[in-house]
């Protein structure tokens, strides 16, 4: 699946009755695994050493880009959990002290912001923010890059020049041609993550990412944790929480990942692409809505049609020689994450077409120095995706008829996912049965689950099939908005809800609550930002 837009990641995230797993179990296919298996005993036993050892703290090295209210330090974890004397990683891990009184600590508040391969290292800016101001005061608020990510043994499959070359064409129905270079192109890049990685590669996966939080709940000393992921983070945080219900105190699952198993990740990316079309139009909506503002046109069907001609000029003569439609696709795709990006993404297609290139430049032009850390994203996304799932086509076929029947219906990201995803048709590391996240009743404690309506990276019905697979949640819905990752934005509701649910960890009354929608952006000619 596509990687979410969250918390200042950018990148691309692709997505039976049984009783919950004991507490350190580990899960090797859709049915949990004996509770003695090697992996459980090893992630006891890491965490058995982590809290043995706790965390030493100290200011952050440079290339974090933290303040020095900030401090961190690594956990070390087994590469192979069924190993747990053998090769070992760092993990590095961030955080900032809780900013209330003694009496007020309820912990360490830990985040990943999903993926897979974005970083949490951020997190704890967050405390400073008014909209967790509350929380902050309770709890200490605890980032870390998982495995791969970062500066946590660091991931590459391929030189990251290469990876950021621009600019590139992104035909909405390409031809056979095309169709044979990304082809090419995706058994080369799993080819490299082989090569790059070796043996290791097969332990990029969720159920390590899962059990590498268990140690790092032990390292920072807490008998129980508090966590809220993201995006992809709901779905590691889910398989967590059916390995090791009874060492959960709070869990938010903030846009939830569809967790059946047939649907990882295959028929998550092609629901996720077929999501994007009905956001694609929300935009455009929203723009015809502001013509006079943007003079892109009155209806959606004319704002496409401004959109393709910037499309097709872009093609001829790409805009400062790097942004060809395929880097315009990538920055209108962000639109689709957050509405924030609405008036910045019109004003830039609107002065385009008058002539003035410069904002469609630096909004989507690749960035100067990020090329090292895209490529990381995007490794540890691949490894973990395909790694984590037998159900990805093996045929490209598959793929072709699949892609090409929903690019008729939503042409918007169809193919440019399919891309993305398709070096786990030739992903030459063993893989892995989905895990069957499910709960039993009174096995964990209450969790919150928060959606909005029209999310397209983790389509609604995603937070749904999580709220019944996990006894005793609840769920929260902004209704009629699309933003993905809801809590700290602008809804007072959902984050009341997460407040209450934080300190108290009470959730709503009712298992299923409504929000009403935060307001839509407003028209703006002259934004800032990328």
């Amino acid at each position: 699946m596509r990687a979410p837009l969250l918390y200042g990641f950018a990148g691309s995230l692709a997505l039976t009755t049984l009783t919950a797993a004991p507490a350190g179990s580990a899960t090797a296919g859709s049915v949990p695994a004996p509770p003695q298996s090697a992996e459980a005993r090893g992630t006891a036993q890491a965490a058995q050493r982590a809290a043995a050892a706790g965390l030493d703290w100290a200011a952050c090295p440079k290339e974090e880009a933290l303040p020095d209210s900030v401090k961190c330090a690594t956990v070390s974890v087994p590469l192979d959990y069924a190993r747990p004397d053998g090769r070992k990683i760092k993990l590095t891990v961030s955080r900032a002290k809780a900013k209330g009184k003694a009496s007020e600590r309820q912990g360490a508040f830990v985040f990943n912001p999903g993926g897979p391969g974005g970083s949490g290292m951020y997190w704890p800016l967050a405390a400073g923010t008014p909209e967790w101001r509350r929380i902050a005061k309770a709890y200490d608020f605890v980032g870390y890059a998982p495995r791969g990510v970062g500066r946590s043994a660091p991931l590459s499959c391929q030189d990251p020049k290469e990876f950021a070359k621009a600019p590139t064409d992104e035909p909405t129905h390409p031809d056979q041609a095309h169709k044979r270079k990304r082809i090419a192109q995706a058994k080369a890049y799993a080819e490299g993550c082989a090569r790059n990685a070796g043996e290791a590669l097969r332990h990029f996966n969720t159920l390590n990412n899962a059990r590498d939080l268990d140690v790092l709940r032990a390292a920072l000393g807490e008998k129980k944790l508090n966590f809220m992921g993201a995006s992809y983070g709901t779905y590691f945080g889910a398989v967590y929480a059916t390995l090791f219900p009874s060492h959960v105190r709070r869990m938010v699952f903030d846009s939830a990942v569809n967790p059946d198993p047939e649907q990882i990740w295959y028929r998550n990316n092609l629901d996720q692409s077929l999501a994007f079309e009905a956001r694609w139009t929300d935009f455009r909506t929203w723009v015809a809505k502001h013509d006079k503002t943007y003079h892109l046109g009155k209806t959606p069907r004319a704002v496409e049609r401004s959109y393709e001609k910037v499309r097709d000029r872009l093609a001829k003569k790409p805009a400062g020689g790097k942004v060809g439609p395929g880097q315009l696709q990538s920055a209108f795709l962000q639109a689709g994450y957050h509405d924030d990006f609405w008036p910045r993404r019109a004003t830039a297609l609107s002065k385009y077409l008058k002539g003035d290139p410069k904002p469609l430049i630096e909004q989507a032009a690749p960035k100067p120095g990020a090329a090292v850390e895209n490529e990381n994203g995007n490794a540890v996304y691949i490894a973990v995706e395909c790694n984590d799932s037998g159900n990805w086509p093996r045929d490209f076929a598959t793929w072709d008829r699949d892609n090409s029947a929903l690019a008729r219906l939503a042409p918007f990201e169809t193919w440019d996912n399919a891309w993305m995803n398709l070096p786990c048709a030739f992903w030459p590391a063993p893989r892995q049965q989905p895990v069957d996240v499910r709960t039993a009743p009174g096995a964990l404690p209450a969790t919150l689950i928060l959606a909005a309506e029209r999310d397209a990276a983790t389509p609604y019905k995603g937070a749904v099939e999580l709220h019944r697979r996990l006894a005793g949640s609840a769920l929260v819905t902004e209704r009629d908005a699309g933003t993905h990752g809801v809590a700290g934005g602008t809804n007072k509701c959902v984050n009341g809800h997460v407040d209450t649910y934080m300190l108290s960890g009470r959730t709503p009354q009712t298992p299923r609550e409504e929000c009403e929608p935060h307001a839509e952006p407003e028209a703006n000619s002259s934004p800032s930002g990328v």
